[in-house]
């Protein structure tokens, strides 16, 4: 059934007469006549009078007017939330992200995102690589920051390469070299971070053929920055970890350098929201602008 039908029903019983309701509705007097008519035959019944006295309502009529006024409410309804959710003026978006991710980035991406569309509402999940890409895939967020190349089937777009540094205290011998030789992380006491974290430390040793001498682990970065900072041990992680950490330490890379390609994914392009879609566009503009601060 068509809405008009019900709107020219509606309002010809709200002012009590065709001619007023087709004024109001920019139709004429026949077409509100006729959408009424059609309207009594799909539903198989009288719905209204009408003689020289005015326009009554039957008893049919009267019971089905609810439900019409109900239909055309929803509709208008369904369709300002369709036009909000285009515009952006409500919708939920669900990030898949990890810690550095979350810590360097990600504030600073939503503080403009929010600036532009206040009323979009976040949910951020924390996780490690292949916790996320599953959570992508499943349909639990919307879309994820990753490591790439991904193991899972997923629309991906790259977004940094970063580089794998090995940290040092001040005093540390190796300071002055233009880079750190690889051999020598075996050479000095070690702080790891626990597994499970979103670093590539152990894939670094088996690259290098090296097993350092891990005295310290713990679960949280800056902890492994400070006991570096106070010289208790040398550590390696990415250079995104380390921005802005306020400690005394000293950054060398590798002769062959080593990174972790960061990038954000989505299941496939055709499945997110107007939303998600906006928020990965400032996704990119911003790591563009920060590579090229």
């Amino acid at each position: 059934m068509s809405l008009q039908k019900y709107e020219a029903f509606i309002k010809t019983v709200e002012l009590g007469s065709l001619t007023k309701a087709a004024e109001t509705l920019g139709y004429t007097q026949s077409g509100v006549s006729h959408m009424i008519q059609s309207l009594e035959d799909e539903v198989g019944t009288k719905l209204m009078h009408r003689d020289r006295s005015g326009i009554r309502m039957t008893s049919d009529g009267e019971q089905l007017l609810p439900y019409f006024t109900d239909i055309c409410a929803s509709q208008h309804k369904l369709e300002n939330k369709i036009q909000d959710i285009l515009n952006l003026n409500s919708g939920l978006i669900r990030i898949g992200t990890f810690t550095s991710v979350s810590v360097q980035w990600l504030p600073f991406i939503l503080k403009e995102f929010l600036e532009d569309f206040p009323k979009i509402e976040f949910e951020v999940l924390y996780g490690e690589y292949a916790e996320i890409e599953n959570w992508i895939l499943q349909g639990r967020v919307d879309c994820g920051f990753i490591r790439l190349p991904s193991a899972a089937k997923l629309k991906t777009t790259f977004l940094k390469q970063d580089e794998l540094v090995v940290i040092l205290p001040q005093n540390h011998p190796l300071t002055a070299a233009p880079y750190f030789p690889e051999d020598a992380l075996d050479d000095y006491p070690f702080a790891l971070m626990d597994e499970g974290e979103d670093y590539e430390v152990e894939a670094v040793f088996d690259h290098f053929h090296v097993h350092p001498k891990v005295r310290f682990t713990a679960k949280d970065d800056h902890t492994i920055v400070a006991m570096v900072a106070n010289e208790l041990a040398i550590s390696l992680m990415p250079e995104l970890v380390l921005n802005k950490m306020p400690y005394n330490i000293i950054k060398k890379g590798f002769k062959e350098p080593i990174y972790r390609q960061l990038g954000i994914a989505v299941k496939d392009e055709k499945s997110i929201s107007s939303a998600t879609q906006r928020f990965i566009d400032y996704v990119l503009d911003w790591v563009d602008r920060e590579a090229h601060q």
